[in-house]
């Protein structure tokens, strides 16, 4: 019983510490298929989750958030290990994908589920968000009009849109290329 309760005690501070490094953050940038990809490819990265939020709607679907009045986003839920990579680093991967100066969703996903987010969950990621919109603005001479709101909650998308972009690749593919996705960071990025 005693080397039961060691072994017990040790597991358990490892399983705590370990779940101490995780943590999650969240961002819309338009379609959840190209966020999950640009996260995924991320060392400490350890998963990349599309889904809703930002409305009121509880257990959207995808129908409905795009076509109705949720209030929601396309957004995907990142799970990141804070001693591999830091919320600053997804902030700047968050921003080199998406453009951040369109009010009308992100390349050619328009409307206002395909609008660009960054959620906080607490102040400092709120002060971390401001202050790259701020360096963004005076290095554009442009206004981000990229969201930042308080994350309240986020809904799993249904399972077909999960890894989309490995499991429908052809398809993911031919979608990418025709909404100029790349191209159009190319040319925003470059400056």
């Amino acid at each position: 019983m005693k080397y039961f309760l060691i072994i017990f005690i040790i597991l358990f501070n490892i399983n705590f510490s370990y779940s101490a490094q995780k943590d999650k953050a969240y961002f819309a940038g338009g379609c959840f298929w190209c966020m999950e990809e640009s996260f995924e490819n991320l060392s400490g990265v350890e998963e990349v989750i599309s889904g809703y939020s930002g409305g009121v709607t509880e257990n959207p679907t995808y129908k409905e958030v795009t076509y109705g009045n949720t209030g929601h986003f396309e957004v995907v839920e990142v799970v990141y290990n804070k001693k591999i990579i830091s919320y600053e680093e997804l902030l700047e991967n968050f921003w080199i994908n998406i453009d951040p100066f369109d009010s009308y969703g992100q390349f050619c996903d328009k409307g206002y589920s395909y609008r660009s987010v960054a959620f906080y969950k607490d102040t400092n990621e709120k002060k971390l968000i401001e202050k790259d919109v701020k360096e963004l603005e005076k290095r554009f001479n442009k206004k981000v009009v990229t969201y930042i709101r308080s994350f309240e909650k986020f809904y799993r998308a249904e399972e077909y849109h999960q890894d989309f972009y490995k499991v429908k690749l052809e398809r993911y593919l031919r979608y990418k290329k025709a909404c100029g996705r790349e191209e159009i960071l190319k040319r925003i990025w470059s400056q």
